[in-house]
């Protein structure tokens, strides 16, 4: 590749003249680079060096902690085998940026935003925007009350999201994040025609390659970004490609009044990376092991995470729950700054009960009259009401069977089990798997089959005419065609 000039370097990072600071580097362990400025003119912390050499691939640095008056210590954002003391460094006056606007959309980029699709390069006046930005400020943020429908019954139903507001999934290994994330992208972006930013954090090859084929097959890639920091690049580049996928999902947001659908999958491999960079930084570590910053960090990418008026940034989020256990900080710190919280569980999956949410533990901060309507509101509330009765009940059934349970809470359990059971839903993005096509289902037609279920109307049906159908319709005809058979 060569050594590339001064001014290639800084226009690489959207500056049209070259800066004169420069660098050496002086001590290199893994990752973490420190690099001696001998005229004392220290970057900023946050702001991005480039590495003048001639390896493999182009090298970022960001500046982490000041040793001295004339030493940074820095972390790589790539690998830094053959990396080599005395090695020039310059320093480029501004934070890691990212090519932002109409250019991105269609792309898959890394969190510089350079092309990993094998397209053609972006155009070279495509703007750039720093990785780095503060939030809103309060008095310009809009607040996010308006509901944001999903097609899925359950979430629409107990945990709606909000319309510019923040939304995640909880759940463990193998319960069905990122399959619901890729199910949300489709028919959020079927439904409202929006954009569409994705930040991949930590995210296997496999899984990128399913997304990018899915949503290419379902004709949504033209509005869609997709930024990957892949499980195999180093914690630098998983620790920033959350804030790559914010500042282009920031741009159409602030430059160009659009709103904006962001999903990031998965919000515990950006703190993982941070608890990584943080060892590598020597800082001590706080409890359960993650980084002292841990706070810090999340409030400082969620907060930025907001609408204004005229144009909202609207976020769905998957977060891993290490060893199922909802008390680990990085989980609990999380939970603090959402609109809406959909819990995954890992027994409901067992069932095969999916999307496995959990409709006791998720919540929403519009489930309010005021908001969904008293409607909606009693409906929800009396279908929770049902569903914890049966969960008390279950220990009961297990050692004594249904028959010793009275009439009131044989009737109250078969409605609990159906209105799970209604819950469920084919998948678009699951249909090759199933065989089962995948539906949308409106808010209206949930409350309908609810409402009628509560009431006794499929009292007298079999529980799976319930299982894996869009409308109580749907599973009338299924109840039907089994009557006739």
């Amino acid at each position: 590749m060569g050594i590339r000039s001064d001014r290639e370097q800084c226009t690489r990072r959207g500056k049209s003249t070259p800066t004169k600071s420069t660098g050496e580097i002086c001590a290199i362990s893994g990752s973490v680079v420190d690099v001696r400025f001998p005229n004392g003119n220290l970057p900023a912390i946050n702001t991005a060096l480039t590495v003048l050499w001639d390896g493999p691939h182009d090298l970022t640095l960001e500046v982490q902690h000041h040793l001295d008056p004339q030493t940074a210590r820095c972390v790589a954002i790539q690998e830094t085998a053959g990396l080599a003391c005395g090695t020039g460094v310059e320093d480029c006056a501004t934070p890691i940026t990212v090519p932002v606007g109409d250019a991105v959309l269609g792309r898959l980029l890394d969190v510089e935003g350079r092309p990993i699709d094998k397209g053609a390069p972006l155009p070279p006046d495509t703007p750039r925007r720093p990785i780095h930005y503060r939030a809103p400020p309060l008095a310009e943020q809009a607040a996010g009350n308006e509901l944001f429908l999903s097609g899925i019954k359950v979430i629409d139903l107990l945990a709606p999201l909000a319309h510019g507001g923040k939304a995640a999934m909880f759940g463990g290994a193998g319960v069905g994040k990122t399959v619901l994330i890729m199910e949300l992208i489709r028919s959020i972006a079927d439904r409202y025609k929006g954009i569409s930013v994705f930040g991949g954090v930590g995210e296997r090859s496999r899984e990128g390659h399913e997304l990018w084929l899915d949503l290419k097959k379902s004709g949504v890639i033209d509005r869609t970004c997709l930024v990957f920091g892949q499980m195999n690049e180093p914690p630098g580049a998983r620790w920033r490609v959350a804030l790559s996928a914010l500042s282009i999902a920031e741009h159409f947001r602030d430059e160009m009044g659009r709103d904006v659908l962001l999903l990031i999958d998965n919000v515990f491999r950006f703190i993982q990376a941070g608890s990584e960079v943080s060892g590598l930084l020597g800082r001590l570590p706080s409890r359960v092991g993650y980084q002292p910053t841990l706070a810090t960090e999340i409030a400082e990418f969620e907060e930025r995470i907001a609408s204004v008026k005229g144009a909202a940034v609207t976020s769905i989020q998957a977060v891993y729950v290490p060893a199922d256990d909802f008390t680990d900080p990085a989980v609990a710190e999380t939970f603090t700054h959402l609109d809406s919280a959909i819990v995954l569980s890992r027994d409901m999956a067992a069932e095969g009960l999916y999307p496995a949410v959990d409709p006791l533990a998720s919540s929403s901060t519009l489930q309010d009259p005021a908001i969904v309507g008293q409607r909606h509101y009693d409906i929800a509330e009396e279908v929770r009401r049902l569903i914890e009765q049966y969960r008390e009940l279950q220990e009961i059934i297990s050692l004594l069977g249904i028959e010793e349970l009275c009439a009131a809470d044989r009737k109250a359990v078969g409605r609990a089990r159906r209105l799970i059971r209604f819950l469920t839903q084919p998948f678009a993005v699951t249909a090759q798997f199933t065989g089962r096509k995948g539906v949308s289902v409106s808010i209206e037609d949930t409350l309908k089959g609810c409402e009628a279920i509560i009431a006794g109307e499929a009292d007298g049906w079999e529980e799976g005419s319930l299982y894996m159908v869009g409308t109580l319709e749907d599973a009338r005809e299924k109840e039907n065609a089994r009557g006739a058979a």
